[in-house]
């Protein structure tokens, strides 16, 4: 048997336990906002430390956490040290999106059905908890002379924009890897993504009964103003496209609307978020320049409102760095063999917090476990479920990654 053949075998006869391992992890919430992630790290370090592996915890001062709008986080590291050479990350993110109405399995039940375990995160990300910690357990099942290391990094930001996940770890030089691997799906290798500007704005008006709305001034035909301005900028980017295979255009979305007093008063104050991704090829500065100049000029039209522009997040784009190869090669090969495809190298619309790795100089590409689409995952969505045989053939890719890299 070559080594390849022995971490499959590895994988195979500790698939029940892995597949365990991820409905543990899977049942303990982490709904992000409100963002009270510690306990789901803690809960990690304890099945973690029942294989052997020591997770450092790194607690998030609570003063910067609540300064991004979060309750609690506690960043995990575990380092496996084989000797002289270069250190692979692994990094998945424990916090997500509240499950929301829908689902036909419970959201934190972790039920399996057809092949599938239904429930929030088990595509995104914790999904890759499991892959990444079972290839590092096979690829240390061989009993083989390796050199450098590998750190599992589980970290609790990445719906806020990862500035107290990883980046938090990278500023406070916790940890400085030589090359990285992030959470991600298995048909494809992304080495690009979108960057993403969101941003909060309060139209300002007066209140008045509407019984005689003329004394007052309608933030809400303000605020729509403004929004038709902003959707009309839409139309304008779908002319821009990228480069990047797998990214189109930029694109412009408005979530959340909230204002008014009540059913009989002229609203005095509305507003609402949102969310603007940027291709590779965009400047950030002068995306968020250009979407405050529209704001401004829309609002300007409208006699006697005023507005509040307040940036939520700016999370620029990941661009391939050099380096990045070894990784690319080595996912694309195995992934291949394992999948019976081919495994392209390309763009996702989306964007990480994998973006922190790159800026901080550390190439790196983002693959794991699950379907060739979002959409196939259900991410963000009712009934978000994993391919158990995805899971199972992604996390042989990345053991044989491991064991290419650190030989």
């Amino acid at each position: 048997m070559t080594d390849y053949d022995k971490l499959d075998a590895w994988i195979d006869a500790h698939f029940d336990e892995q597949v365990s391992f991820l409905q543990q992890l899977v049942r303990v919430p982490t709904d992000t906002p409100p963002g009270n992630n510690t306990p789901h790290a803690e809960r990690t370090a304890e099945l973690l430390a029942g294989f052997g592996f020591e997770a450092e915890k790194f607690a998030v001062p609570d003063a910067e956490v609540k300064a991004v709008g979060m309750e609690s986080v506690t960043n995990l590291i575990v380092r496996r040290h084989y000797g002289p050479g270069r250190v692979v990350a692994l990094n998945a993110h424990g916090d997500v999106v509240p499950p929301g109405e829908g689902w036909t399995h419970p959201p934190y039940g972790a039920d399996i059905a057809d092949g599938k375990m239904y429930g929030r995160a088990t595509a995104v990300s914790k999904s890759d908890f499991s892959s990444f910690t079972f290839a590092v357990r096979a690829l240390e099942s061989l009993g083989a002379k390796l050199g450098g290391g590998v750190e599992l990094h589980f970290t609790y930001d990445e719906e806020f924009g990862g500035e107290v996940g990883p980046g938090w770890l990278l500023k406070n030089k916790h940890t400085k890897p030589d090359l990285m691997i992030a959470a991600g799906f298995s048909y494809q290798v992304v080495t690009a993504h979108n960057g993403c500007l969101q941003m909060e704005v309060t139209v300002h008006g007066k209140m008045a009964h509407a019984a005689i709305p003329d004394t007052g001034v309608d933030a809400l035909q303000g605020a729509v103003h403004i929004l038709n301005a902003l959707y009309a900028q839409n139309t304008l980017y779908k002319k821009v496209t990228s480069a990047v295979e797998g990214i189109n255009h930029p694109y412009l979305n408005v979530g959340l609307i909230q204002g008014g007093t009540n059913t009989n008063v002229v609203p005095g104050t509305v507003s609402f978020k949102l969310d603007r991704r940027m291709i590779p090829e965009e400047n950030p500065t002068e995306v968020e320049a250009n979407i405050r100049d529209v704001i401004s000029k829309a609002a300007a039209e409208v006699p006697g409102i005023s507005i509040d522009i307040k940036r939520l997040l700016l999370a620029r784009s990941m661009k391939p760095l050099p380096g990045n190869q070894p990784l690319v090669e080595a996912i694309q090969k195995h992934g291949e063999q394992l999948f019976g495809e081919p495994i392209p190298a390309m763009g996702t619309p989306l964007y990480t917090d994998v973006r922190l790795y790159a800026e901080a100089g550390i190439p790196g590409v983002i693959y794991g476990a699950g379907p060739r689409t979002v959409l196939e995952s259900h991410a963000k969505r009712a009934d978000e479920r994993l391919e158990l045989e995805d899971l199972r053939r992604a996390t042989k890719v990345i053991a044989r990654t491991l064991r290419d890299l650190l030989a």
